[in-house]
């Protein structure tokens, strides 16, 4: 494919590969720092019809996707429980809103924990039963926090609920992208990502139409957040493994023993790859301090120090998560014309000019800013799940691309803490008794910071545009696992996991 600039590609016999287009792995220091700018010219490839990519999934293809999606926004629904009741919970134990929001940053820490031992799991056992047992314990702590009674039940709650939240993101990616055909990754992975936004709007509305609306105040937001996940489990139960999964296990079988040939899977993974996980992880703190820092206290912004009503607060965050919903998907679909890159470099630049309108309008005209500046920050965003799928080892690809995200989230964990500690440094005149703060202010600084540190280091950082995920073209496994067993499974594996007149729907996609 076009733009693959840093993994094999295939050139005309007569023409010589340029230098930015050989594999990162092979260049020198000094080389690869040579193609950071040449690099980031976008390859345009050809632009297809959007609705002849979404053609290209067969039946089981969108059912993988649907599963990933629906459990990555009930994931995000979970997560902006706490952010949408910050001010009942500070009233029920008797605590500053700073406090609260520790909530939040304990499950921001705990998911690494988490991110480790299901995506270990679900690359050695499977994507299906982690899956199953991430919302299990959904469940059973989403129930446990609407109990809560002390301040420390509530922290308690929630950092074991980070360690299961940790787990599934990972695993939805790889669940939703793995099988997926490679000219639609990029539509699929801004629509994927954009679970976050849908969760962030479903936990918005439920919340307005469950939290002090009974005696039980804000209590059957959480008693109803543990309901959906049996549903998403039924689901996931139905389905099988991916094929790409299926045939990794086949290759570890072949070699005759399972868990030795995944641990040298592991080893060969390391020492190749050991810089550009370090990289991932410092990158997807950039990015997670994009998101948190945008929108944790941004309805608590709204409220306390531009005194939006309740009704207000809610079609705000519905405008603004119906931006991100947009802007995910349009820019993961550009990705794959202008490179992954280059995608990221140009939104989070539009991103930085919208930060003052978005944080200094103080009259319903915000919905607006809101709208576009979540369009770009989840722009961004639905670039990252196919990026890393890419970039990811393959044996270790939910590991992978879990644990860097979920460590980018424990670096940025105390976005909400920091925002609100710093914002009570700005007060502002009481309404009543509630004391008011100049929130906006902390976040607009904030976000430069993270903006600009966004930019620098995805201009530093490589690229897989068509990196291939099956089997064949794996070296970490054919070194692991020895040519033989490779071989045997290979052969009998097509290069796209399509079907029929899907795969050549996508070849001449995919061709320049």
């Amino acid at each position: 494919m076009a733009g693959h600039y840093d993994s094999e590609k295939t050139m005309d016999s007569h023409h010589e590969a340029p230098a930015y287009r050989k594999p990162h792995t092979q260049m020198s220091i000094g080389q690869y720092i040579a193609t950071r700018i040449p690099s980031l010219k976008p390859p345009m490839n050809k632009a297809p019809n959007p609705f002849k990519l979404l053609a290209m999934l067969n039946f089981q293809q969108w059912m993988f996707f649907l599963v990933g999606f629906l459990a990555w926004s009930w994931d995000a629904f979970d997560f902006f429980t706490v952010s949408l009741t910050v001010t009942q919970l500070g009233e029920q134990f008797g605590k500053e809103n700073s406090q609260i929001t520790w909530g939040i940053t304990l499950v921001l820490m705990f998911r690494s924990v988490g991110s480790v031992l299901f995506g270990i799991a679900a690359d050695r056992y499977g994507r299906k039963w982690p899956f199953v047992v991430n919302n299990l314990l959904f469940i059973v702590l989403e129930l446990g926090t609407g109990f809560c009674n002390t301040y420390k039940q509530f922290l308690a709650c929630r950092a074991l609920f980070g360690i299961a939240m940790g787990g599934l993101y990972g695993n939805a990616a790889a669940t939703a992208l793995e099988d997926c055909p490679e000219a639609a990754r990029g539509l699929i992975s801004g629509m994927l990502q954009q679970g976050y936004a849908f969760g962030y709007l479903l936990a918005t509305a439920f919340a307005r139409g469950l939290v002090d609306t009974t005696s039980h105040g804000w209590r059957p937001l959480y008693w109803f957040g543990a309901c959906p996940p049996v549903l998403i489990i039924i689901f996931r139960l139905c389905l099988p493994e991916t094929k790409s999964f299926r045939d990794r296990a086949a290759v570890r079988h072949a070699n005759g023993n399972i868990t030795n040939t995944f641990l040298a899977e592991g080893k060969v993974a390391l020492k190749r790859h050991w810089l550009l996980l370090i990289y991932l992880v410092l990158l997807m703190a950039g990015f997670n301090f994009m998101s948190h820092g945008s929108q944790d206290i941004y309805p608590l912004m709204i409220e306390n120090q531009y005194n939006f009503s309740a009704n207000a607060v809610t079609v705000t965050q519905v405008v603004a998560n119906l931006g991100a919903m947009t802007g995910g998907t349009i820019i993961g679909f550009c990705s794959q014309i202008f490179g992954r890159r280059f995608s990221i470099i140009f939104i989070s630049i539009i991103g930085g000019a919208l930060l003052y309108p978005y944080t200094f309008v103080s009259n319903k005209s915000i919905m607006a800013a809101a709208f576009f500046e979540q369009f770009c920050v989840q722009g961004a965003w639905g670039v990252i799940p196919i990026h890393l799928m890419e970039l990811s080892p393959g044996s270790f690809r939910t590991f992978v691309v879990g644990t860097s995200y979920q460590l980018g989230n424990l670096v940025s964990s105390a976005s909400s803490t920091i925002e609100t500690t710093i914002g009570e440094r700005f007060p502002l005149p009481p309404k009543g008794k509630t004391k008011r703060y100049e929130y906006g202010k902390v976040i607009c600084i904030f976000m430069g910071c993270v903006f600009a540190y966004v930019i620098l280091l995805a201009l530093v950082g490589p690229e897989n545009l068509g990196q291939k995920f099956d089997v064949a073209h794996d070296r970490d496994l054919a070194e692991a696992a020895g040519d033989a067993p490779l071989r045997a499974v290979a052969g009998g594996v097509d290069d796209d996991t399509s079907s029929g007149s899907d795969r050549g729907a996508e070849k001449r996609d995919t061709k320049v």
